[in-house]
């Protein structure tokens, strides 16, 4: 019998940022996956409210956690891995070609040639195929680029958490026009994670409810093959290119993009702070065309 972890979700409504919470109720050991650091750009200005929600339910419930899992570096919303690592003394992990994002966003921000592009900010690099413990629930990491170079899928049991591959089936799927992301790549990634078995559910990164509806976190495999509108059985590889690469054409940058990169390259941590005390982010102007 396959095992099934209980999941929870966190939303975090100005970014349309999932973040989960999943445990094995045999044992009670837990990860958390892709926590948010709340960032104002109005203000350029950080609260730990969503981080705070998430350790709030874990104290609650009586859950260890043992991981705190990044899928990728994100563009629209600072991870908020480090402060939870601090507060529960759990080890950080993402995949190990977030090498490849480090080293393209150090050129994009000019940063030192010293700036480290070796993922030391994080405690483990994870290998395609790589298998690890949660309790008694095996996790499996998939590697799924396209949206990002160093894009990784978590399989724990019945439950994968796929990040920015597929939306809720009625929106499709997530786009693929970031610095290193691929339609095509993206295509393949997905087929991969709809050949797991069709009952396993896929909690996925981003939903964008009207104001005041409640997200939409999961489909299962087979959800997804009867009724993706991007990527359901019949439809080709060539249409789904021509369809997603049509969709990003129109889409502007997240607002919090630029910020974003160069503290997640970071591990989730602000620049070190200058001689005020305060940390400086750094925006390059006009390295991106307007939409």
């Amino acid at each position: 019998m396959t095992a099934s972890p209980i999941v929870k979700t966190f939303f975090d409504r100005p970014t349309g940022s999932l973040q989960y919470v999943f445990h094995d109720p045999e044992t009670m050991k837990g990860a958390i996956v892709d926590p948010v650091w709340n960032y104002y750009p109005e203000s350029a200005s950080t609260t730990t409210k969503c981080a705070d929600e998430i350790l709030a339910y874990v104290k609650e419930q009586g859950i260890d956690i043992v991981w705190i899992l990044d899928t990728h570096p994100h563009a629209d919303h600072f991870s908020a891995a480090p402060y939870l690592a601090e507060k529960l003394g759990a080890p950080r992990a993402i995949g190990t070609k977030v090498r490849d994002v480090q080293k393209l966003w150090q050129k994009l921000y000019n940063l030192p040639a010293d700036f480290p592009t070796d993922g030391s900010q994080w405690d483990r690099l994870f290998e395609e195929g790589e298998e690890f413990m949660v309790g008694t629930i095996p996790v499996r990491v998939l590697f799924s680029p396209g949206h990002t170079l160093a894009s990784i899928t978590y399989v724990a049991g019945d439950a994968a958490f796929v990040h920015d591959t597929l939306m809720h089936p009625e929106s499709g799927t997530s786009r693929a026009d970031f610095p290193g992301g691929s339609s095509e790549v993206l295509w393949n990634s997905i087929r991969e994670i709809l050949d797991l078995p069709g009952e396993t559910r896929l909690f996925v990164g981003h939903d964008y409810p009207e104001e005041g509806g409640a997200p939409k976190d999961a489909a299962t495999v087979a959800e997804h093959r009867a009724h993706n509108k991007h990527v359901r059985d019949g439809i080709s590889k060539d249409a789904f290119i021509a369809e997603r690469d049509k969709r990003d054409a129109t889409l502007t940058l997240p607002d919090r993009m630029l910020a974003a990169l160069q503290v997640n390259i970071r591990g989730g941590r602000a620049p070190e702070p200058e001689s005020d005390g305060y940390s400086y982010l750094k925006i390059p102007m006009n390295k991106f065309d307007p939409r």
